[in-house]
C-alpha cells in the first residue's frame, strides 16, 4: 500500500514538473502574438475562475469567504501571481526559455536569503555555497557557454526581470504561512481570484497610457491553444497534482522533483532544433547538482533536529526551548514550509 501510495505521489510530482517546464517553451511562442500583460491577464481570469470552482467543490461554498483576510490576501495575490507573471514573462519575451526555467528553479535558496534578511539568522555555510555554485551554473547557461561574455552584457534585463518575479513569488510563498488555517487549495484560490484584480488594472493602465497593444481577437485566437496549455496543465491541473504530491510524498521529497522543471524546458528546446554547448549544459547541470545537495542537506539538518527533539521530554523543557527564541532548527522547519509553498504556483 505504502508503495502505491508512493508511486501515486512520483507521478503527480513529476506530471507538475513537466507541465511547469512546459510553460516556459509555451509562454515564449505565444509572447510573439501578444505582450505579457494582456496574456497573463487572461491566463488568470480562466485559471482563477477555475479554480473557485474546484475550490467550491472541494471544501464547500463557506471556504470561499475571506472572513476578513481580504486586504492582506490581495497583497499577497498580487505578488504572486501579479508581480511574479508581469516580470517573469516580460522578461521571458527578452530571454530564452531555459535560462528562465533554471532562474525560476532557484527559488528554494533565493528564500533562504529573504529569510535571513528578515529573521537575521544566517543561512547555513553549505546552502550559501551552494546557492553560489547554482548562480555560477545559471550564468554559464545565459551566457550561452560563453562566460567571458557576461561582462559584455549577455546577462540582459529580461534575464534581471525574471529573477525579479522570482523573488516577488518568493515573497508570496512566504506569505503562506501567515494562514496555517487555509489549505494549499484554498490559498491559492483566494490570492489568485484577488490578485487578478491587480492584472486586469495593470494591462489596463499599461493599455491606456500606450506602454502596451491591447491584442485584436485575431490576436488571441491565434493563441488559444498556448492560452490553454498556460491555464489549464500549466495552472490548474499543476497546482492541483502538486498538492496531491505534497500529500502523498511529503514536501520535501515533492520539491526534488522540481529540478525536472529547467530538465523539461532543456529538453523540448532540443527536441526543437537547440543544441546547447558543453559548457551551457554543465551549467545546467551545475544548478541542478546544487539544488537536489541542498534539498538532501536540509532533509538532513531537519531530521537531526526531529531525532534531538524527540530524545528530550516534558513540557516544561519545550515551553523554555520556545520562550528562548525559537530555536535556528524551528525556523528552519517554518522555513522549509514556506518554501514548499512557494513551489506551489509559479
Amino acid at each position: 500500500m505504502r508503495s502505491r501510495t508512493t508511486a501515486l505521489g512520483v507521478i503527480f510530482a513529476t506530471t507538475t514538473a513537466l507541465a511547469w517546464g512546459g510553460q516556459f517553451v509555451v509562454g515564449k511562442s505565444a509572447l510573439g502574438s501578444i505582450n505579457a500583460f494582456p496574456l497573463s491577464t487572461i491566463r488568470y481570469a480562466v485559471a482563477a475562475l477555475l479554480w473557485l470552482i474546484v475550490l467550491g467543490a472541494v471544501e464547500g461554498r463557506a471556504s470561499l469567504r475571506l472572513d476578513g483576510r481580504g486586504f492582506r490576501l490581495f497583497w499577497l495575490g498580487s505578488l504572486g501571481f501579479a508581480g511574479f507573471n508581469l516580470l517573469a514573462y516580460t522578461g521571458l519575451a527578452h530571454a530564452r526559455p531555459q535560462s528562465a526555467s533554471l532562474i525560476v528553479a532557484l527559488a528554494p535558496l533565493l528564500t533562504a536569503l529573504v529569510l535571513w534578511r528578515r529573521t537575521r539568522v544566517r543561512p547555513s555555510a553549505s546552502t550559501l555555497a551552494l546557492l553560489g555554485v547554482a548562480l555560477t551554473g545559471v550564468a554559464l547557461v545565459i551566457s550561452g557557454g560563453h562566460p567571458t561574455s557576461i561582462v559584455n552584457g549577455s546577462i540582459g534585463w529580461g534575464d534581471a526581470l525574471v529573477l525579479g518575479g522570482v523573488f516577488s513569488f518568493v515573497l508570496y510563498g512566504l506569505g503562506a504561512a501567515e494562514f496555517p488555517e487555509l489549505s494549499p487549495l484554498r490559498y491559492t484560490t483566494l490570492t489568485a481570484a484577488l490578485g487578478w484584480f491587480t492584472l486586469a488594472g495593470a494591462t489596463l493602465v499599461a493599455v491606456g497610457s500606450g506602454l502596451v497593444e491591447l491584442p485584436s481577437g485575431h490576436q488571441v485566437w491565434s493563441v488559444t491553444p498556448q492560452i490553454a496549455y498556460l491555464a489549464i496543465p500549466g495552472a490548474v491541473v499543476a497546482v492541483l497534482t502538486w498538492n496531491a504530491a505534497i500529500g502523498l510524498i511529503g514536501p520535501q521529497n515533492a520539491v526534488l522533483f522540481g529540478n525536472l522543471i529547467p530538465v523539461t524546458t532543456f529538453g523540448i528546446e532540443i527536441v526543437r532544433g537547440y543544441r546547447p554547448g558543453a559548457v551551457e549544459l554543465g551549467g545546467a547541470v551545475l544548478t541542478i547538482a546544487a539544488l537536489v545537495a541542498n534539498n538532501v542537506l536540509v532533509r538532513r539538518s531537519t531530521r537531526a533536529v526531529s531525532d534531538e527533539d524527540g530524545s528530550r521530554s516534558g513540557r516544561q523543557q519545550r515551553s523554555a526551548r520556545f520562550a528562548a527564541g525559537a530555536p535556528r532548527a524551528d525556523r528552519a522547519r517554518r522555513a522549509g514550509s514556506a518554501r514548499q509553498a512557494s513551489r506551489t504556483h509559479p
